[in-house]
This record gives C-alpha cells, structure tokens and sequence, in this order.
C-alpha cells in the first residue's frame, strides 16, 4: 500500500515543497530527524499531529526520488 497521497506540494505552502498532508512539515524534516537518530516514536512524540503512515509516506517518497535510471555514454 503506497503512503504517497500524504505528501503534497502546494505553492502556497513552503514554496511548493514536499509535505505531510499540507502541513508546515516537510519531507525533509522528517528525513533529517531519522538521520540524526530520532525513532519514530520520538518523531510522533515531539509532532503529535503526525500519524506514523506520515513517516512511512517520507521515506516512500525520498526512496522514489532516489531511484532513477543511470544513463551511461559509450
């Protein structure tokens, strides 16, 4: 089941950035708190108006952008 429709990108909102469901909370934000060691516990804890299918929507979308073709030249 694909999380994906959480994330949203609005003009208006943080300059059209990725975020959680129109919210002020980017992509990002999220990345870098589970880079820095944050679990998602702590995550729910610190920004109790996210839902724990908000972090796996994150990483869906930034293992989504990752993921493209590499073209070689010969």
């Amino acid at each position: 089941m694909s999380h994906l429709d959480r994330i949203t990108s609005d003009p208006a909102i943080l300059g059209g950035r990725p975020c959680i469901r129109g919210m002020r909370v980017r992509v990002k934000d999220i990345l870098d708190l589970l880079a820095s060691g944050a679990s998602r516990a702590d995550i729910l804890e610190d920004y109790p108006y996210l839902e724990s299918d908000d972090i796996a929507a994150a990483l869906e979308y930034a293992a989504q952008y990752v993921d493209h073709p590499v073209i070689r030249s010969a």
